[in-house]
């Protein structure tokens, strides 16, 4: 079967709004500034983010073309951009996470005069300045959390060679956060 004649409708007049510039063009327009103004006000009226989410809410809409369109367009859309916020927010905690437990391994951080650590920011500093390589595998097992097998197959190492890779970045990240305290 090709579903019910609520989606069969629902995927027709997807169809249409993509094969219609003029459709398009009032679907878009009425659903870009409700959108954007969506994701603003979640993602703490941070404009470049809200603009980014904006964009991959239509892209995916886009390429959801075959999936059922609820009757109002416009909120579908923005179902699709709850769904692209609340991955970008899976994400922002992985990352966290990841920064968590470089900290973790690192030696405790210097308290400034104001009474708060540098230490984000020192690891932020002593990132960008290891070698390519080192700052890929680091990222990519404490930040984006992947098992050293997968980074091999990413980074095209072997196992033993991205052991290498994270053994010598954590002693650099150790190295530059002795020297920020």
């Amino acid at each position: 079967m090709d579903g019910s004649l609520a989606e069969r409708r629902a995927r027709g007049a997807l169809d249409a709004i993509l094969t219609d510039e003029a459709a398009f063009r009032d679907w878009y327009d009425a659903a870009l500034p409700q959108v954007y103004r969506y994701l603003f006000h979640r993602c703490g009226r941070d404009r470049e983010l809200a603009e980014e989410l904006t964009q991959q809410t239509f892209v995916d809409a886009l390429r959801s073309r075959t999936r059922p369109l609820a009757e109002d367009p416009v909120a579908w859309t923005i179902g699709i951009a709850r769904h692209r916020l609340a991955d970008h927010f899976r994400t922002l905690e992985r990352r966290e996470r990841g920064y968590l437990r470089l900290l973790a391994q690192a030696p405790q951080p210097r308290v400034t005069w104001a009474g708060e650590t540098d230490a984000e920011g020192a690891l932020v500093d002593a990132l960008r300045g290891l070698p390519a390589m080192q700052r890929a595998a680091v990222t990519l097992r404490y930040l984006d959390d992947l098992p050293v097998r997968d980074i091999a197959a990413l980074l095209g190492r072997s196992e033993g060679a991205v052991e290498s890779l994270l053994s010598r970045g954590r002693d650099a990240l150790r190295q530059a956060a002795g020297d920020h305290r």
